[in-house]
C-alpha cells in the first residue's frame, strides 16, 4: 500500500470540501492506493451527525463520490466528472468508527468508467455501497480544464 500525495492542495484557491487540507469545515480526506484498490481511511466529527452518534447520509455519499474521483485519477490516470451515483446505505455507521473506503473498477467502455465503492466498518462490515459512473476526459482536457497534474505528483512521498 502506498499513499497519495494530493497536488491539488498547490493549487491557490483549492478548497475542496472532501479532500483539501486547507477547508476547515472539510473531510480532509487521504488517500492509498492498495493493489487493484484506492482506499482511503477516515474518522468523522461529532459535526458530521445526522442523528445522533450516526454519521449522516450525505457525508457518506461525498467521501464515496470523492474516493471514486480519485480512483479515476490515480487508475485511469485522467480526471473526470460523476455521471451518475446509486448508493445502498445497508448499515448505519457510527460516528466514532473508524472507516475504510474501498473503490475498485467494476467496468469501462471508452470514456465511460464504472466505480465500485465501499464503506466498510470493523472487520468487513459493509454499511454503504455505491456504483459510480464517471465519464472521464483525454488526458489532455483533464490536464486543461480540471488541473490534471504529472501522474509522478501523486506519489512525490515516495
Amino acid at each position: 500500500m502506498r499513499k497519495i500525495s494530493n497536488p491539488y492542495n498547490k493549487l491557490e484557491g483549492h478548497y475542496c470540501f472532501a479532500c483539501s487540507d486547507k477547508n476547515q469545515l472539510g473531510l480532509k480526506m487521504e488517500f492509498y492506493e492498495d493493489g487493484e484498490y484506492v482506499i482511503s481511511k477516515w474518522k468523522a466529527e461529532n459535526h458530521y451527525q445526522g442523528f445522533h452518534n450516526i454519521l449522516h447520509g450525505g457525508i457518506q455519499a461525498t467521501l464515496m463520490d470523492e474516493l471514486a474521483a480519485w480512483f479515476v485519477q490515480i487508475k485511469m490516470k485522467t480526471s473526470g466528472v460523476t455521471s451518475s451515483m446509486n448508493t445502498k446505505y445497508i448499515h448505519p455507521v457510527n460516528a466514532d468508527e473508524q472507516i475504510l473506503l474501498r473503490a475498485s473498477l467494476q467496468s469501462q467502455r471508452k470514456n465511460i468508467v464504472e466505480v465500485k465503492v465501499e464503506l466498510i466498518v470493523g472487520k468487513e462490515t459493509v454499511c454503504t455501497q455505491s456504483d459510480i459512473t464517471y465519464y472521464t476526459f483525454p488526458q489532455e482536457i483533464a490536464k486543461k480544464k480540471f488541473y490534471y497534474p504529472e501522474y509522478k505528483e501523486f506519489f512525490e512521498n515516495d
